[in-house]
């Protein structure tokens, strides 16, 4: 049936002029369609999006759009030389890098030019933190700018991983099912029950009360390895399902680099396939904290076997099947045996705690033969004796695929000669682990306690495969196929420079840019570099270091971050200057992160020390904090498995890894741990790094040249004069 549309009629009233062998009485009941439905002819509003009439100067420039519509907003010449730089990288599709500091606007300078280019843009950043703030901050302050009488609303989603959401089919299935153990996490299944009533996204963000370290949570969270798409009961009420409608709506999906990571990662094992991964198809990405991207996408394009994702799928197999009693003899013979196998597999692998590598593979290999065999085989026979199934549920077509990824990743993890990864081991400690006899369902419709529940620790033991280099890999996978990347973050230029980042993620062809500070470092902050403290290799360094912590939180009056490179130096310190210091000391450990920061907040005078991951992602503005301590140059431990993979492999080809990666990388890492105290213009406090190599060692000159224009003294008077302690 061929046609025209008739101009001038509303969409619900379409005239086509059909070709013959259409009766007439079709063509009558469409005339009576127009001359029945009445067409409106009162013109509708048009909202105008300034956008598409004002350009970025007069958005940002003084007096322009954001001034008028909010009285705190101020001029950044780096925000709109950023913001101009984007929209030209978007509208030219090319690649840029930009170093924008803290202070810059950058997430407003990027998220213009994003709405202007027409295209749906990706954001990915670096925490879950950042993903929220643009979704609930940035995104609302730009629509009130845009849209001040509340005509108009940009279409925003933002998506986490699976595990962040709830899967209401094993909310259901667990009802009934009396495998809780315990009155908090009956509690907590009560909730969750309640809020899945209620909640429109899924989220377990919305979930305030739930803690961190749930042990429920991950047998009703929405993760990939059950679910059943399509054939499952709940797909149309999914929570998974409906974020995907959402970014299929939307022209600014707002994601972190671990889902961006793990969806490429997923797209590229598919092969290309049209249904492969979660994330909808965009014509440019911007990644906000790009400095974390190359140790993001490792993880992801490497591989994983674990103890306890064998655990995992026998307890998955055995819990389904006895659910639709379909668990006969012989499978739960070859769950036994595949516990059983694992166990002794596990146990056999070279002793060692944290991360090391594993190196002797193939000596493991000629000793321990048998045993990896028997694994091998036992998780063939699982698949095979689920294949066999006369009627299978439809989640036994998940644990035959899980056990056969099993089976090749094992295989890779063991006996892959690829150069260009790095094997390796990793305990993570012990783990309280449940283990409960099979129980029937309650009576009363709500979960209870498991009879027969015994408690005991058992050991985590993770074999790891990961690239030495990403480069190649981002290269061909990622940059040569998008139109535009651009990456941005407050730290990835190296003495003024992008030669080291776009060396390690294979960034070739793409515009740079480095931002001026909105800060006035030389009166906001002092940089003090003792000259005579030992060096902090050797035994004499802790005792010194304790003693000029204590005089400089005596001049600050604490209000400090004292930041360590490990666990131990850390806790010297902290207990050599617990009973010396009268201001209270938090430590890491001690509490959660988010309890540790609120008590810092709220304690007048409070110094906290930590370690890493109190390095980035913190923000603490105003008086509270007034001084960052650094105990020595962060370099990364060279005993690491990955990084000693990625030094041997530059200094095989001929380069200076020392220089060349190592150097580089401990400068963004000293860059993001001193950005924990200029957060606004109104900062102002001191820096401290207490390791003298920063002044006595060639590439000293690399990390000064590198870091913001402080004021920057050798000499304590002149912290004390800084903070008002002289005469």
């Amino acid at each position: 049936m061929v046609g025209r549309r008739v101009p001038g009629h509303s969409a619900s009233s379409v005239l086509f002029f059909f070709d013959k062998g259409v009766g007439t009485r079709c063509l009558e009941l469409v005339l009576r369609l127009i001359i029945e439905t009445p067409v409106s002819t009162t013109p509708q509003p048009v909202v105008v999006n300034p956008t598409e009439t004002l350009s970025l100067y007069q958005f940002f420039a003084p007096g322009g759009l954001l001034s008028q519509t909010h009285a705190a907003y101020e001029f950044r010449r780096g925000q709109l030389q950023m913001a101009q730089a984007v929209e030209q990288a978007l509208r030219e599709k090319r690649h840029l890098i930009a170093e924008a500091g803290t202070g810059t606007g950058k997430t407003l300078a990027y998220l213009l030019p994003v709405i202007r280019s027409g295209k749906r843009v990706l954001i990915s950043t670096g925490t879950k933190n950042l993903q929220e703030q643009l979704f609930h901050k940035d995104i609302p302050f730009l629509e009130s700018a845009l849209f001040p009488n509340g005509d108009g609303k940009l279409r925003v989603c933002y998506m986490k991983g699976r595990n962040n959401y709830l899967c209401r089919k094993k909310l259901y299935d667990l009802t009934g099912q009396p495998v809780l153990s315990g009155l908090q996490e009956i509690e907590q299944y009560r909730a969750i029950a309640e809020w899945e009533k209620v909640t429109p996204t899924g989220d377990r963000a919305e979930l305030a009360s739930l803690p961190e370290a749930s042990m429920l949570w991950p047998r009703l969270d929405a993760r990939a390895e059950k679910c059943i798409n399509q054939k499952c009961s709940e797909w149309d009420r999914c929570f998974i399902t409906e974020m995907h409608r959402r970014a299929m709506e939307s022209d600014i999906v707002i994601v972190n680099h671990h889902l961006f990571f793990a969806d490429l990662a997923i797209k590229l094992s598919a092969e290309g396939a049209p249904d492969a991964g979660i994330l909808p198809d965009f014509g440019a990405v911007i990644f906000d904290e790009a400095h974390e991207l190359e140790d993001v996408a490792g993880t992801y394009f490497g591989v994983t076997v674990s103890n306890v994702r064998i655990d995992d799928l026998i307890r998955d197999v055995e819990t389904s099947l006895l659910r639709h009693k379909t668990l006969s003899e012989s499978i739960t013979s070859a769950t036994r045996s595949l516990r059983d196998r694992t166990q002794l597999f596990f146990s056999l692998l070279p002793p060692g705690e944290g991360r090391f590598a594993f190196e002797n593979r193939r000596e493991f290999l000629e000793e321990n033969g048998d045993e990896f065999l028997s694994l091998m085989q036992a998780l063939g026979r699982l698949a095979s004796e689920l294949q066999t199934m006369s009627e299978k549920p439809e989640e036994v077509f998940n644990f035959i695929r899980r056990a056969e990824e099993l089976r090749v990743q094992l295989s890779f993890v063991l006996e892959s000669e690829d150069r260009n990864t790095v094997f390796w081991i990793e305990r993570r400690g012990a783990r309280p682990r449940i283990e409960r006899e099979p129980a029937s369902p309650n009576p009363g419709g709500r979960p209870g306690r498991a009879s027969g529940a015994t408690f005991h620790e058992k050991s985590n033991v993770f074999l790891q495969a990961t690239p030495i280099d990403v480069a190649p890999l981002l290269r061909s996978c990622l940059f040569e196929k998008l139109e535009t990347a651009v990456l941005t973050s407050a730290t990835l230029a190296v003495g003024g420079g992008f030669e080291y980042m776009r060396g390690r993620l294979g960034l070739e062809h793409a515009r740079e840019l480095v931002l001026p500070s909105h800060f006035d470092y030389q009166k906001q902050a002092i940089l003090y570099l003792p000259p005579d403290l030992s060096d902090p290799r050797t035994p004499q360094f802790v005792a010194r270091a304790a003693d000029r912590i204590r005089r400089l939180l005596e001049i600050t009056r604490g209000r400090a971050f004292c930041l360590f490179t490990s666990y131990a130096q850390m806790n010297e310190l902290y207990n050599r200057l617990l009973g010396e210091l009268e201001y209270p000391i938090l430590l890491q450990g001690d509490a959660p992160k988010t309890a540790l920061l609120e008590e810092f907040r709220t304690t007048p005078n409070a110094v906290l020390f930590a370690t890493a991951s109190f390095w980035q992602g913190v923000d603490v503005q105003g008086e509270q904090l007034s001084c960052v301590i650094i105990d020595r140059l962060p370099f990364a431990v060279p005993r690491d498995p990955i990084v000693a993979a990625r030094v041997h492999a530059i200094d095989a080809e001929g380069g200076n890894a020392f220089y060349q990666y190592q150097v580089p990388a401990a400068v963004i890492t000293l860059k993001q741990g001193f950005g924990r105290l200029i957060r606004s213009l109104n900062d102002r406090g001191l820096l401290a790094l207490l390791d003298n190599r920063i002044l006595k060692k060639s590439y000293g000159r690399v990390f000064l040249e590198s870091l913001p224009d402080y004021a920057r003294t050798t000499d304590l008077a002149k912290v004390e004069e800084f903070f008002g302690l002289t005469a």
